[in-house]
Order: C-alpha cells, then structure tokens, then sequence
C-alpha cells in the first residue's frame, strides 16, 4: 500500500481495548469526527467485522453526502474501511492503536483514491478544493476529541 496522504498520532491514557471501541463504534465517531455526522450498519450488520458495510452521513457547511464503506480491519489493534461514493473508490480510513505503558498510541491515516477525474465532482459535493490538507486538519482535531473521550 502507499503512503497515506493525510496521517496523525496520539498518545492516549486509555486502554487500546477503549480506544478500539470508540473508533469503530459509529455514533463514538459522529461525536469525535469533524465532517462524519453517523452512520447505519447495512444487510444485516450490527457493529464492526471484516465485511461489514454502514452507509455514512457527511457534513460540511451546508453541504451534505453520503458515503458507503466496507470494514476490511475489525482486529483489537486495528479498524478500517473502505469508502465509496455512487459506486466509485473514495477513500481508505485507518486507526491503528499500540498498546504502550499508560495507554496507547493512536494513529488515523488516509488514502484519497479518488479517480483523477472525479475530483471536481467532489470538489462541489463537499465544498473542499484541497482534500489532502482539509483531511490531515480533519484528523488532528478527530484525534483530539477521541484522545477527550477516552481518557474521561
């Protein structure tokens, strides 16, 4: 896989069993993610497991959309999925959580896999001309808030 376009990392004084179920719990991350506002599990799919899809609710601004993802991580030291948009590749999300003494070093990364093509769609869907910063601003202010709820 290639570098992430946009990363960042935490240390949190909470347990990685904690921070798991805050990242991979869809209301927990409404609450933290600054643009994600939920998220509905789909056929059938009740929380996260490999394979699991949730059709996610999006804001910023005015502007709204929705998303559909697929679990591909659902271990206790990772979470991710990938994201689609009317079919088409739009992004890979990941949390990877590193016990340590104390707590554990939250990282979220990302991957714009948008066709080049498609980025001008986005760009008046979201509202957002720089994708790459607006997500590694995104993800500093999420970390922060998980970072928040997981040590209260």
């Amino acid at each position: 896989m290639t570098e992430p376009t946009a990363q960042a990392c935490v240390e949190v004084s909470a347990s990685a069993e904690r921070v798991y179920a805050l990242v991979s719990d869809l209301p927990g991350m409404a609450s933290a993610a600054e643009e994600f506002t939920g998220g509905t599990w789909l056929d059938g799919a009740s929380g996260a497991a490999v394979g699991a899809r949730f059709r996610g609710s999006n804001r910023r601004g005015w502007r709204r959309w929705s998303t559909t993802s697929t679990v591909t991580d659902a271990a206790p030291n990772r979470f991710a999925f990938e994201v689609k948009s009317f079919g088409l590749p739009v992004s890979r999300w990941q949390y990877d959580i590193e016990p340590g003494a104390g707590g554990c070093t939250l990282t979220e990364s990302t991957w714009d896999r948008r066709p080049s093509w498609y980025l001008p769609i986005t760009v008046l869907g979201t509202g957002v001309r720089d994708r790459v910063a607006q997500n590694q601003r995104n993800i500093e202010v999420t970390l922060e808030r998980l970072k928040a709820a997981a040590e209260s």
